[in-house]
């Protein structure tokens, strides 16, 4: 059996955003011991009952590291989430499926002790759904509303005081308030994903906290290399979750909760809410966060969201990784010496994807037998072509099978000049806004000291890379924890140099046992440090 914590209190989600101490200690790992007998023998007591379906329920060890290292990544970055205490895992297994594609194999049962002030969730008021004219269906308690009553009380009045005492005698009022607070607290918790580059995967009403928070930690992916139609769920096959249409359907799953709250609060109010604040909430964060990631920090000039996208498309169009590139962009120096911004362009076109990378990202999907077919059937048939496929996964297809092409002629060098071409020509509108940035001070030194500052602790110089979680991964289901351990050390400090990182030691009992197994879990995989751009090997990673 494996355990492996956290290194925090147990603490709630508060509404000032800000985690505070519950009245009890530390969990001890005698704790964490009992805890985890307690856990595993629920499993084992309910082996029998579970094993009778498939849906079981039950987690399993590689689906359990990632939310455990993810949510505390993600706590440690700034950023609203739900908090993981501890992870236990036995020898009890289950049977998954984990691509779907009919090879299904054994992985062992694990429990995630998940931490929040509440679990509830837009979807929890679609229970109150009216029939459904196309499907039929309806939500199991509708025509409840003295439920809908209760759940919106015990919401605000739990979770949202300041509301609850404000408004105490206008209901109307109050829920409008309220939905108004969840709606700019949505639309600044996808700006800092955007930021980051999280893409949470599977962002459905019933994986929207109602507190604002990220929460369910299933198909997610911090991106690589930058591109905005990036999807980290393998099994999102029209990429609705990609990373680009994040802010958009959460603004939409934020409709499906107003449309959950009628009658206690009518559509007209919910709806005229939702327009007037989500996007000038989830702009001005977004700005503001990207001016502090670029150390554009003594002026606000509406030119900078134009840098901003500038420097993105920079990004896409040379393989750029989003991580890498933004923590090097400190090194900037705006001295226009032609050697240290040469020296500059070397960093910063080695964070960009080689020929080899751009082959694997760009490789056709799709046999062309299946794509002449497909492209007949839209033409002679399109009822039929709208049934199992689309407009837009055809072109992109097209586009990919073009860029692939292009590829097949472009060397090394012709890259690397490509790419320095692009950099310099953004570099050089970087510097005149910094320039700005300096003429307005009256000490530029102590300026760029406080630039600098301020974009390191912005700009993250380690995530949870999906090799990286792989790895860990990996050596866990050979019997060794120590690299889940040395992960969650790192991500604890994720705007910091990693000096002195020294694999945390299992238990006595458990370093002899272990010892064979972490030999092989290295042995796997080459380790490279953990800011690196993903390995070739990384491409091949999928998660559903």
């Amino acid at each position: 059996m494996g355990i492996f914590t956290s290194q925090f209190s147990l603490r709630c989600f508060t509404s000032s955003r800000s985690f505070s101490p519950l009245a009890f200690p530390v969990l001890s790992v005698p704790a964490v011991r009992r805890l985890a007998d307690t856990l595993v023998s629920y499993m084992w007591c309910s082996e029998g009952l579970l094993q009778v379906c498939e849906a079981d329920g039950r987690k399993v060890l590689r689906s359990s590291i990632r939310e455990f290292l993810c949510s505390e990544a993600m706590f440690h970055l700034g950023i609203p989430t739900t908090r993981a205490g501890t992870c236990v895992t036995s020898d009890s297994k289950v049977v998954r499926d984990v691509f779907y594609d009919g090879n299904p194999k054994s992985e062992r049962c694990t429990v995630v002790l998940r931490i929040a002030s509440t679990f509830i969730r837009f979807g929890s008021f679609e229970i109150f759904k009216p029939t459904d004219e196309y499907t039929g269906r309806k939500g199991p308690s509708v025509n409840r509303n003295d439920i809908r009553i209760q759940m919106l009380d015990y919401v605000i009045s739990t979770f949202y005081p300041e509301i609850q005492e404000a408004y105490s005698d206008n209901s109307i009022q109050r829920n409008a308030a309220f939905f108004k607070e969840i709606t700019k607290r949505t639309a600044r918790l996808v700006a800092e994903w955007q930021c980051v580059g999280f893409c949470h995967g599977v962002l459905n009403t019933d994986n929207m906290s109602i507190v604002g928070l990220t929460i369910d930690y299933g198909p997610f992916g911090f991106m690589d290399r930058y591109d905005p139609e990036h999807i980290c769920n393998g099994s999102d096959n029209t990429g609705r979750y990609a990373y680009n249409k994040q802010p958009e359907i959460c603004k939409w799953n934020l409709g499906k909760l107003a449309e959950a709250l009628v009658p206690e609060l009518p559509l007209e109010i919910s709806e005229l809410i939702l327009e007037e604040e989500y996007d000038a909430e989830f702009e001005k964060h977004y700005l503001q966060k990207m001016r502090k990631k670029l150390g554009l920090i003594q002026l606000e000039l509406e030119e900078d969201s134009k840098l901003v996208s500038e420097l993105l498309e920079t990004m896409h169009l040379t393989g750029g990784d989003f991580t890498n590139i933004f923590y090097s962009l400190s090194s900037f120096s705006v001295d226009s010496d032609p050697s240290k911004l040469e020296d500059f362009l070397d960093e910063l076109t080695s964070q960009c994807a080689s020929v080899e990378e751009l082959k694997v990202a760009f490789k056709p999907q799709m046999d062309p037998r299946q794509l002449s077919m497909m492209l007949m059937l839209a033409q002679s048939n399109p009822q039929l072509f709208a049934l199992i496929g689309t407009k837009a996964n055809i072109n992109k297809e097209l586009e990919r099978i073009e860029q692939f092409s292009k590829l097949q002629q472009l060397t090394a060098a012709d890259l690397l000049s490509r790419n320095k071409r692009h950099w310099k020509e953004w570099l050089e509108k970087y510097r005149v806004r910094l320039q700005k940035e300096i003429e307005s001070v009256s000490d530029a030194d102590a300026w760029n000291t406080d630039r600098v500052k301020v974009m390191n602790s912005n700009n993250p110089k380690y995530i949870l890379r999906n090799y990286i979680a792989q790895n860990a991964i990996e050596a866990a289901e050979n019997g060794d924890f120590s690299e889940v351990r040395n992960v969650l050390k790192l991500l604890e400090n994720p705007f910091q140099e990693a000096e002195g990182l020294r694999e945390v030691k299992e238990d006595a009992e458990e370093e002899g046992a272990t010892a064979t197994a972490a030999a092989c879990a290295q042995e796997t995989r080459s380790r490279l440090p953990y800011c690196s751009k993903p390995p070739l090997w990384a491409s091949e990673l999928c998660v559903t």
